[in-house]
């Protein structure tokens, strides 16, 4: 109920007032059955603006930090996060981590749209970084379809660090569903694993039109830190999706291909995971490290909804 009354009567309508965003392809939402939305990450916003245009409820995997916060607004913020119906994630990885996962099977089990970000946590720069299998695993094991959605704009509107938001117009894109049902007996393989996650996040970097970098988001930003090896320099910008006034979708910005799209049907893409020296990744967690599938500070590999 109070989901709802937040989205229909209060929130909702300001913020449609204020930030007018714009959406294509809804209609790729299934109306009913479980689905997995899987989304990049710009901005915390990114969890309020893109369940607000979807018909449906959404529930996502939050960090679990947001419902232990202590004080006033640690306390208001854990209440608003139970009250629409979010699941707290434990990225310590381990068995913590597992049950997060099956947190997240349950609800696509009762029929429900799980949200994810694949990245792990939002990006540190703009760009889109490399996915996290926990995805794949949710959708191989529910056999579901997955739908990849593109912020865009929402790191202008409240970048990281920002307490108060710009009012300036956003927008998302609902590509395809993407199904993975010719992988239905192969659910536990990591390389089908891996392969499907790259083919999800090709998909975001094609609908966003963002530079793909192929490392972990979490390793860049402990890089930026100061806590790692010196991170890789961004490309030169991309200039922003052009937004027309009559509301129409965007003209895409121009992107960095990664180096190949994972092949579909082929089987397993090896991009990315040939050449990986810390060995399979680990899709329920594991030890932190510093390669893919021993990530610095995020062992769980399972992806989160809102991350720091």
């Amino acid at each position: 109920m109070f989901y709802w009354v937040m989205k229909r009567v209060f929130l909702g309508p300001v913020l449609r007032t204020l930030f007018r965003p714009w959406v294509k392809g809804l209609d790729n939402v299934p109306a009913e059955g479980a689905a997995i939305i899987a989304s990049n990450h710009l901005s915390f916003s990114d969890s309020i603006f893109m369940p607000l245009m979807v018909p449906r409820p959404v529930i996502f995997l939050a960090k679990s930090e947001y419902f232990t916060g202590t004080g006033l607004k640690g306390r208001l913020t854990a209440l608003f996060f139970r009250l629409t119906n979010q699941l707290p994630m434990d990225r310590s990885g381990g068995a913590a981590s597992a049950a997060s996962l099956e947190a997240g099977m349950d609800v696509l089990t009762r029929g429900g749209l799980l949200g994810i970000y694949p990245e792990g946590t939002r990006s540190p720069d703009g760009r889109l970084y490399r996915g996290k299998v926990g995805v794949a695993r949710l959708a191989l094991q529910a056999g579901v379809p997955v739908i990849p959605v593109a912020m865009i704009g929402t790191d202008k509107v409240q970048p990281i660090g920002k307490r108060l938001p710009n009012i300036r117009r956003i927008g998302m894109i609902f590509g395809e569903p993407l199904d993975f049902s010719r992988y239905a007996r192969m659910a536990d393989d990591r390389l089908i694993q891996r392969s499907v996650t790259d083919e999800i996040m090709y998909e975001l970097m094609r609908l966003s039109g963002q530079e793909y970098v192929d490392e972990y988001a979490a390793v860049v930003k402990l890089q930026l830190a100061g806590k790692g090896p010196a991170a890789a320099a961004p490309a030169d910008e991309a200039p922003e999706p052009r937004i027309p006034p009559d509301g129409a979708a965007p003209v895409e910005a121009q992107h960095t291909e990664p180096p190949s799209k994972p092949a579909a049907s082929a089987g397993p893409s090896d991009a990315g995971e040939q050449s990986r020296a810390g060995g399979p990744e680990d899709a329920a967690g594991g030890t932190p490290g510093s390669r893919p599938g021993q990530e610095p500070g995020e062992g769980n590999d399972a992806g989160s909804a809102r991350t720091a």
